[in-house]
């Protein structure tokens, strides 16, 4: 039986009602790649604006393993458990086959997805750098429009362009693990750069020797590195995702970060940027998707001759900014 086709209100006020079947299918309309989709989507999206903006945005990043399903499901536990609500973005890896997603993180969350007060959202990354779908920051909006409390933003962690997902959140969490050998190996400058919070997840059993001499190592070298916040020092905490130990200092810290960015005017400062960055984002992503669609009939021969070397790559760009300019 075909679903009933929702009208620009009906998506509005089920998601202002915090109306779960409603908010997954304003999510879906934002993903879409279909232009009246797209047009449906941005008159649901500038009607929520207003109801924006007060969620604890958190993102978390870490490479393949490092256990980020288990620590959001530990962390958004302990939340939903205080009496707040969660929302979950969790990015999937997409498939390079079909372009699916693998979309396992309500099961690794199954504790979590069960609650009331939470909701996971996996979405495929769609080959997006930095593990981010390029309607995250859509979607978080839709959630605080639906009265979330908290928004934790999960990447994939592939180890690309992670300034992306900090440039959506409030605080950028990055996990790591010890016991991988030389310890400062792991460390990525532009990482560090970004990061609020670092925590050596896994830190128990046989591993809490290693975890905390990570620790050591990770917090004395954080200081080599420039900051991008002048009044917070990035902290490097440990904790057990599987057994909650450390997990609550995280959020005290996360709520530390908070504060401390408000009190500066960074909070604020910092999102003004995001806001101007999405803008741009856009700008970029529409010019290069109009471009396409007017070079269409030149783009493949140009893309052909620069190939063979026949054509350098300077003059077929020339070329095919020449024909964008006539459209």
């Amino acid at each position: 039986m075909k679903r009933r086709e929702l009208s620009v209100q009906d998506y509005i006020d089920g998601v202002l009602a915090n109306d779960r079947t409603i908010l997954a299918r304003a999510i879906t309309l934002v993903e879409s790649n279909r232009r009246d989709h797209q047009l449906l989507a941005q008159q649901v999206l500038d009607a929520l604006m207003p109801h924006t903006g007060t969620a604890i945005r958190v993102g978390v990043t870490g490479v393949p393993g490092v256990g980020k399903s288990t620590f959001i499901e530990s962390i958004g536990m302990q939340l939903v458990q205080q009496g707040q609500s969660v929302a979950v973005l969790a990015i999937d890896p997409t498939s390079t086959l079909r372009g699916g997603s693998i979309l396992g993180d309500k099961t690794r969350m199954a504790r979590l997805s069960m609650h009331t007060s939470a909701f996971i959202r996996p979405s495929p990354s769609q080959g997006s750098l930095g593990g981010v779908h390029r309607k995250t920051r859509e979607t978080m909006l839709l959630c605080e429009a639906a009265g979330f409390d908290v928004v934790l933003v999960e990447t994939v962690g592939v180890g690309q362009s992670e300034t992306r997902v900090a440039d959506m959140v409030d605080t950028f969490l990055v996990l790591m693990l010890s016991g991988a050998g030389d310890e400062l190996q792991g460390i990525k400058k532009g990482i560090l750069e970004v990061a609020d919070i670092l925590a050596i997840n896994k830190a128990d059993g046989d591993n809490l020797l290693a975890a905390q001499k990570a620790r050591r190592a990770y917090k004395n070298a954080i200081h080599l590195f420039a900051q991008r916040d002048a009044h917070w020092i990035p902290p490097v905490l440990t904790c057990s995702s599987t057994l909650g130990d450390g997990v609550d200092e995280v959020w005290k810290t996360v709520l530390e970060h908070r504060e401390t960015a408000i009190a500066s005017g960074g909070f604020q400062a910092r999102r003004h940027h995001q806001q101007k960055h999405w803008l741009w984002d856009i700008v970029e992503q529409e010019w290069m998707a109009r471009f396409r669609e007017r070079t269409k009939d030149l783009l493949h021969d140009v893309e052909n001759q620069v190939t063979e070397g026949t054509l350098s790559p300077t003059s077929g760009a020339l070329q095919l900014l020449a024909v964008a300019d006539e459209g």
